[in-house]
């Protein structure tokens, strides 16, 4: 197991609890820790478990991988994205803005995962399928726009426009 360097551990805790802005008696009742054993942790001169740490991460809303990066314990992933810690550690966001952020962030890498998952599934036609690739071709529609004082009518490939419904009648 990699040693720990309590010392820069502690300063990366203290810098993503102030960016955060939560005191330390905060972070150390979220994390469910005392508020001394935090302080030493911050201060370097104790070295936490991997439990406790993922305790203080869950409580700063980062990555316990973040952190055991921080401590040593893991390597850095460069295929990873660090966009969550980048979001949480913004001082301009409120954090109602950070967890929408967040949110919609987590949406779209598991859409992306699943696409990727599928995909990664459904093999590709081969040359003797007769399968073309769908371009949308077969969903024309007639579209008109007015040019001087006529009207062309022209086709179109797709439309992005909705289609309108009839108001209802009046009249019961």
């Amino acid at each position: 197991m990699a040693r720990i360097d309590v010392r820069n551990l502690g300063d990366y805790i203290r810098e993503q609890r102030s960016s955060a802005q939560i005191s330390l008696r905060q972070l150390a009742t979220l994390a469910g820790v005392s508020n001394p054993y935090l302080s030493q942790i911050e201060r370097g001169l104790r070295k936490p478990s991997a439990e406790i740490l993922q305790q203080i991460a869950k409580a700063l809303r980062i990555s316990a991988e973040a952190l055991y990066v921080q401590a040593g314990i893991l390597e850095e992933r460069y295929d990873d994205s660090d966009v969550p810690a980048a979001i949480l550690s913004d001082r301009h966001l409120a954090e109602r803005q950070k967890q929408v952020l967040l949110e919609l962030y987590e949406a779209y890498r598991r859409e992306s995962d699943a696409a990727n998952t599928q995909s990664a599934r459904t093999p590709p036609p081969r040359a003797g399928d007769g399968e073309l690739p769908s371009s949308g071709a077969g969903t024309r529609t007639r579209t008109a726009r007015r040019v001087g004082h006529s009207t062309k009518t022209s086709d179109a490939a797709t439309s992005t426009k909705k289609a309108r419904t009839p108001k209802p009648d009046a009249r019961p």
